[in-house]
């Protein structure tokens, strides 16, 4: 994998392209740019997972993740806004997971808007509205596992199908882990998120029957 791109106004400093190798946080090439802005990084990938792109590898601060995938991924951002809304381009799985991410936002500024609503109605003390929300939150909640699931089905083929598993699915039914589990493609299955959702799936089959 080739990682090049351009980050705007960043004339001086040291970009790292890390990954997480087992729970470990492991820096794979750097390059420093000394009055350019222009970088390339590369990593052998075996299977896709996600990498960051990070300034003196500092991941708690500014950084850009992303799939990495084999082929050449061109990254291009400022360093005003470095990560807040970068352009990707030139990965099959990155596309996915924005796609994805495009809805999943649109759940979550629901879900912090139903916080909001339900933090004024209990300081009001309006039982009818509380109770109210409370169900209206629940659907908006099968809503989103209904659509997470749905979207891991059609982007089966991909290795962002049981990363989204394994991220965004927690409070799916096992019935419906399942489901996505069964509709991976073989190669997927053999992924490096597609052996990790296996063995989350096993953990909860192991776990329930004791």
């Amino acid at each position: 994998m080739i990682v090049q791109g351009q980050i705007k106004g960043l004339k001086k400093g040291k970009l790292y392209l890390q990954k997480m190798v087992d729970t470990v946080l492991v820096s794979v090439d750097s390059v420093a740019l000394l009055g350019k802005d222009t970088f390339k990084l590369t990593d052998d990938v075996n299977s896709p997972v996600l990498y960051y792109l990070t300034f003196d590898g500092n991941t708690t601060d500014k950084r850009i993740l992303f799939f990495g995938e084999k082929g050449i991924i061109t990254i291009n951002d400022n360093v005003d806004q470095f990560g807040f809304n970068p352009e990707i381009k030139g990965s099959k799985n990155q596309t996915v997971l924005d796609k994805y991410n495009l809805v999943s936002k649109k759940f979550q500024n629901q879900r912090l808007e139903f916080v909001k609503k339900d933090f004024e109605a209990k300081r009001a003390n309006d039982k009818d509205l509380i109770e109210k929300l409370e169900k209206d939150y629940k659907s908006m909640v099968r809503r989103r596992v209904l659509y997470t699931t749905n979207f891991a089905l059609t982007n089966a083929d991909f290795e962002a199908a049981p990363y989204i598993a394994l991220t965004e699915m927690y409070d799916a039914s096992l019935k419906m882990l399942d489901t996505v589990n069964v509709s991976l493609t073989p190669r997927i299955k053999e992924s490096e998120y597609g052996k990790r959702f296996q063995e989350y799936l096993d953990n909860i089959k192991a776990n329930e029957k004791k």
